[in-house]
């Protein structure tokens, strides 16, 4: 190659080298408007606090969480409360995802990595499609959340797991051009209702009695104990012969303690729907003077029972003071008073609103209080019969 030739090659190669690059940063700025360029958000930017309704779709349903007034509620469990911190969590994540691959596939390419619509995928594997809209329902954004993807353990248990999810294959806002993978697997967002709902539930504390009445007249029992602190408890009405099992009856004082529920139904004009026409009710009365009743009814299929609950409470509006009390004691405690009766009428008003729902509960929460009375009692000993005699031996004739 002269001299010439070469000069021609350099400058053949400097001129489809720039145009190349050229290209390349438009592909690249366009991706980035688009908000798809590697380390960008993926949805762009927006003002989270403008969206006031979630719907999230797929195949086998959806869920639609809207905000009302100050509140987010769950529209498929009748604008139940949602559970606030999921939802802030999850829309705070969705708001800086950001791409760490760029993908760039046809049509025909889509169902491998489930990012078809809803429904609309090969052998049930479609999409999760979330839209964030605004007060007046206007779409602001969207992403459709495709094929999850796995990082195999370092440690190989010889299970032949795929490992754990570490990222999510997406698209932006519908648009084709805007799929890739994000480092965020985005596992709470489904459309399962009762995975949304506000879980928080009642915490019974300093329980001073228990009473368990059912359609069974003969298992009706009352139990109660003399302080929050006292592990022995007496069954009132004890007939002759009774005695109570305290081991049976341990688990009373933290019934509920830290109980939850799985999921919430309106309360349904007809009770026999959910078997609380002839419930087992549960009264429970603590040493703050609140009295809760729990109506159980029937059973569910996934053994739970379904629960309606009614809360009151007779709180003092003034303190008692003690005999030969202290003119400088007087004011403190006073405000101690003020300040428990406070937290106390804000726990009566938060429970209060737990009323008119049903609630489905594991049997495992309600255990405590599903025996009936002879469960309750110490079993019986048998009475041991005396060993009869042996015969006399007869003294051998001769030796």
């Amino acid at each position: 190659m002269n001299r010439k030739q070469f000069l021609v090659v350099l400058v053949l190669v400097l001129v489809l080298g720039g145009a190349g690059l050229l290209l390349l940063r438009k592909h690249t700025a366009s991706y980035s408007q688009s908000g798809g360029s590697l380390g960008g958000k993926v949805l762009g930017e927006f003002d989270v606090n403008a969206v006031a309704q979630i719907t999230i779709k797929q195949s086998a349903g959806e869920v639609n969480l809207a905000k009302q007034g100050d509140q987010w509620r769950v529209r498929e469990r009748s604008d139940y409360p949602a559970n606030f911190a999921d939802l802030s969590e999850s829309l705070r994540q969705l708001a800086d995802l950001k791409f760490v691959q760029h993908e760039t596939v046809g049509a025909s390419f889509l169902p491998r990595l489930e990012l078809t619509a809803p429904g609309q995928g090969t052998n049930g594997a479609s999409g999760t499609l979330v839209e964030l809209k605004d007060k007046d329902g206007k779409l602001l954004k969207s992403v459709l959340l495709g094929k999850k993807n796995f990082k195999k353990s370092a440690r190989d248990d010889g299970m032949g797991g795929e490992g754990f999810a570490n990222g999510r294959y997406v698209m932006a806002n519908g648009d084709p051009k805007q799929i890739g993978l994000v480092s965020d697997a985005l596992a709470k967002l489904e459309a399962k209702p009762e995975n949304w709902i506000a879980k928080d539930f009642l915490k019974l504390e300093g329980i001073r009695s228990v009473a368990i009445v059912t359609a069974n007249e003969t298992n009706w029992s009352r139990l109660s104990r003399t302080n929050a602190a006292a592990t022995e408890w007496v069954l009132e009405n004890a007939k002759p012969g009774e005695k109570l099992d305290q081991n049976k009856v341990s688990g009373l004082g933290s019934f509920l303690g830290f109980g939850g529920f799985n999921d919430v139904k309106p309360l349904p004009k007809d009770l026999k729907e959910l078997g609380l026409d002839k419930p087992r009710v549960v009264t429970v009365e603590t040493f703050d003077n609140f009295k809760y009743q729990f109506k159980i009814g029937g059973q569910t299929n996934d053994e739970n029972l379904n629960v309606q609950l009614a809360v009151s409470a007779n709180l003092p509006k003034e303190r008692a003071a003690a005999k030969d009390e202290k003119p400088e004691d007087k004011a403190k405690l006073d405000k101690e008073f003020k300040e428990k009766q406070s937290k106390l009428n804000e726990k009566l008003a938060t429970e209060k609103a737990l009323e008119g729902w049903v609630f489905v509960v594991s049997k495992w929460n309600l255990e405590a209080v599903l025996k009936d009375r002879p469960e309750l009692l110490e079993d019986k000993k048998e009475e041991k019969k005396e060993d009869a005699k042996p015969d006399e031996k007869k003294p051998d004739d001769a030796k």
